[in-house]
Parts: C-alpha cells; structure tokens; sequence
C-alpha cells in the first residue's frame, strides 16, 4: 500500500485528532510505517520450502515415470540444476513478494516486530513528554497489517489494553476498504471518545502539547507544528 497522503487527507487527520483532544487530556500521535522489519530470514526458508519441494517432486518423478521423455530427472546433475534454481526463485519470492514474505515469516515473528518499532516510534516522538503522561501512540505498519497503541502511564492507569480493540478493528476496516485515512480518523474519534469516557478528562489549563499532525515515515512532507499551544 502507498504511503503516498495528499494534504488533504493530512489535513484531515491533523482535524481529527484536535477534534478528539477537545474531549480528553489525552494527546494522541498517531504514526504510519511501510514495514517494522526487513524479516530476512523470509529469503533462506522461501528457498530451502522450495528446494525442498523439488527434489520431493524429482525423486517422486524418478520412481514413478520410467519412459524416455525429460531425461533431465533422471541425472543427478539435472536435479542439482532444478534445485539450484528453485532456491534462487524461492528466495526472490521470499524477498520481493509480500503476501509470500508475510506468510513466511508468521504472525507471531510480524506482532514481535511491530510492537519493538512501535516502542522507538513511541521515544521517537516523545509520546512521554506530556505533563500528566497521557500521551498515546497509534501505530500503524502497513506491510504487516498490523495496528498497535500504546498509552503512557496516565493512559494505563484508567483505560485497559482491551478497550483498544475497537480503535484497533476502525483502522483495520478502512485498510481492507482501501481507505486508510477514513479508518484512521474514524480510530482517533473512538480514541477521544474512550478516553473521555474512561475518566481522562480534559482539565481548564491544559495545553496542546504534542503536534496533531499525522507521522508517515517513508513520505516527505511539511513537519507538522509542535509546542504548547492553548486549545481552543
């Protein structure tokens, strides 16, 4: 998927986000990556899978087929050829095609991943530097399709990990549309919702202290503003 956003669409995100800070002292940042990982162990086990599948195809071919036809089988050197070659094609595979790559490397090694870059994505962006420590993390890797958020310790105190799930199930439901940016602002409205509902109120000195400006690494775009600004 592109990480190709027009200032529109950042615009809208930027909105949104002020919109649900209206509601909460929570300040919520959220981030976009193409991938959290290079994964590649993908390569050697795309070609050892399908090496492996070549010589079970050849040595099967070899005990079943006795006619004069595709003598290539029939030699040593020709199977050494075929498995030489599956390795390199299983290996690209494994490199360069994603949904192969994805299947290869498994959802648990991908969630491990994702949640490491998440954490630097989270110091990166000095979630943590908030007074109250109410600063959440919306994260997004879009090759692993994977969405994590992560709540400083103010967060923590009041609002569950499971209450995430539905901010988590919004932004989801947009990918899978092909409309990424309508789940991601859907997300940050339920986040300012549940924030507000779980008590994370919005106090009459608080300050905008964090940018609203959405972070996509892998795009060159104008830095969104930061600094404590009084909310409106």
């Amino acid at each position: 998927m592109s990480l190709l956003f027009t200032e529109e669409e950042l615009s809208r995100v930027r909105e949104a986000v002020a919109a649900a800070e209206q509601q909460t002292a929570g300040e919520i940042v959220p981030v976009i990556v193409p991938r959290s990982g290079t994964y590649p162990e993908a390569v050697w086990k795309g070609a050892v899978l399908l090496m492996l599948l070549v010589l079970v195809v050849a040595s099967t071919f070899d005990l079943i087929y006795q006619g004069w036809g595709l003598t290539l089988l029939h030699t040593g050197w020709g199977v050494a050829l075929l498995t030489a070659l599956a390795g390199i094609v299983g290996g690209l595979l494994g490199a360069y095609v994603a949904p192969v790559q994805r299947w290869l490397v498994g959802e648990d090694r991908m969630a491990e991943q994702v949640h490491l870059r998440a954490l630097q994505a989270f110091v990166e962006e000095e979630v943590f530097n908030t007074r109250d420590r109410t600063g959440i993390l919306i994260f997004v890797s879009l090759f692993e399709h994977w969405v994590e958020v992560i709540g400083d310790a103010g967060i923590n105190r009041q609002v569950g990990p499971e209450a995430w799930a539905e901010v988590v199930n919004r932004i989801r439901e947009g990918i899978r549309a092909g409309r990424p940016v309508d789940g991601l602002v859907a997300a940050i409205e339920q986040c300012g919702q549940l924030l507000a509902a779980h008590g994370v109120a919005i106090r009459p000195d608080d300050t905008n202290e964090l940018a609203d400006a959405l972070r996509v690494r892998g795009q060159q775009k104008r830095k969104g503003r930061r600094g404590r600004r009084r909310r409106r």
